[in-house]
């Protein structure tokens, strides 16, 4: 597949897509955005991606990238105006896994307690706030996680703590989280996540 500009599969409010969407946003890369259904996914894409999982980007020579953070680097090699990668990845890295690995998993439970009845919704939430207690200490000190601007981290795990706000914003917005609320609500007034939330 050669393609003129790249073409993203990607589905609006989807966190790992939202993350991709900045990273190529930011990089100043023009594509094709190609907005899947869930419930319906075409041909096309599922000859893409066995994961069958939005986000997907296909490059201009037809390489298949499946993965956000894949994405989001792709994108940030390319161009970096802000310098989002910081030197020190580790650091970074390790707040992004401990996100995408165990935040996630209590996330996904606690949206969806229904479907998980071994423990309760405020269990699962109990869990989550392990995660939201290490970003609003980090906040403490800077106005961002690793930096006082943003960075890689802050890109990559601002879609889940969105999501997660979302659950129950009025325990939310009533919650001890001060800096992490600040921090949440002053990313989501930015131009750029104004821009990549645009319907097609």
């Amino acid at each position: 597949m050669i393609l003129i500009k790249p073409r993203l599969y990607t589905y609006r409010r989807c966190p790992y897509a939202i993350r991709s969407r900045l990273a190529l946003h930011q990089a100043n890369i023009d594509y094709e955005s190609i907005e899947i259904s869930l419930k319906d996914k075409s041909s096309e894409f599922l000859a893409l991606s066995t994961k069958g999982t939005v986000p997907v980007l296909v490059d201009v020579n037809g390489e298949v990238i499946e993965e956000s953070l894949e994405i989001m680097l792709w994108a940030l090699n390319q161009n970096d105006p802000a310098c989002w990668l910081l030197n020190d990845k580790n650091i970074s890295r390790k707040l992004i896994d401990e996100n995408d690995l165990n935040f996630k998993k209590n996330l996904d439970r606690y949206k969806y307690a229904d479907r998980f009845p071994e423990h309760s919704k405020e269990h699962y939430r109990s869990k989550c706030e392990i995660f939201l207690n290490l970003l609003n200490d980090k906040l403490q000190t800077n106005h961002y996680f690793m930096a006082e601007r943003i960075t890689f981290a802050d890109v990559a795990i601002f879609p889940f703590i969105r999501q997660f706000a979302l659950v129950d914003e009025n325990w939310f917005l009533n919650s001890k989280y001060q800096e992490l609320k600040k921090w949440l609500n002053d990313f989501k007034n930015t131009e750029m996540f104004q821009e990549v939330m645009k319907k097609n």
